[in-house]
């Protein structure tokens, strides 16, 4: 009797162990300059329209992300529907950790977030980011102006966050022009949340000073689609 050795189909894992082996084997994470030249590459072509083939979604992709995952940057972005931080930054599934929250507020679970981040997957790179004609911001800058008492308490919580930033910006000249106060007030808001981070946790200041963790700033334009990284960027 004659056996016949039949070739594997095409697809068909050769060698389970050895790929195993090299989805569990550690790998370095990339600096945070390079993450964030991923970003702006990934913003310019959200903006010219010229979606990467890479940050589709797949089947394949989906499997490969079973065992871990691996992401190049963390970004604290707000809640809003018209910011969707992937398609911003032309990203695929396990490229990047989001935090949402409205306003891109800091609060203690967003700092434990990045903290689980960075220490867990070791990604070098958080972005704050902003965005113009921010709900939030708008709220703020009316409950300064006219302060009403109404509203959730809830609310009230995030926007008493908010606060601090933005107040100073009523007592020049920006008071008078609502559009460039409503800018200002995004970026402030934008500055004190990155400096939050950077100052506000043991763990990443830590990182900050002795594993290459850069925390930036950014302000995402609905306009133009264009991200402006302001705060923080590395020379």
């Amino acid at each position: 009797m004659i056996f016949l050795r039949l070739p594997l189909a095409a697809g068909y894992p050769q060698n389970t162990r050895s790929q195993s082996a090299a989805r569990s084997k550690p790998k370095t994470m990339i600096p945070a300059r390079e993450a964030l030249q991923r970003l702006r590459d990934g913003n310019r072509r959200f903006v010219d329209d010229t979606r990467s083939s890479e940050s589709l979604i797949s089947p394949r992709r989906r499997a490969e992300l079973t065992s871990g995952q691996e992401p190049f940057a963390a970004i604290l972005g707000c809640s809003d529907s018209r910011v969707p931080v992937e398609i911003v930054f032309d990203q695929g599934l396990g490229d990047l950790f989001v935090i949402r929250v409205a306003g891109n507020i800091v609060a203690p679970s967003q700092i434990g977030s990045v903290e689980f981040v960075a220490e867990r997957f070791k990604t070098r790179l958080v972005v704050v980011l902003g965005h113009s004609s921010c709900g939030v911001i708008q709220a703020t800058l009316e409950h300064l102006q006219s302060p009403t008492g109404k509203g959730s308490r809830n609310v009230h919580s995030i926007v008493s966050r908010v606060r601090p930033s933005v107040e100073g910006l009523l007592e020049t000249g920006l008071r008078y022009d609502y559009d460039a106060l409503l800018h200002h007030a995004v970026r402030a808001n934008v500055r004190a949340s990155a400096d939050h981070l950077r100052n506000g946790s043991q763990v990443i200041e830590q990182l900050i000073q002795t594993e290459g963790l850069v925390v930036v700033g950014a302000e995402y334009s609905l306009e133009t689609g264009i991200v402006d990284f302001f705060d923080g960027v590395p020379e």
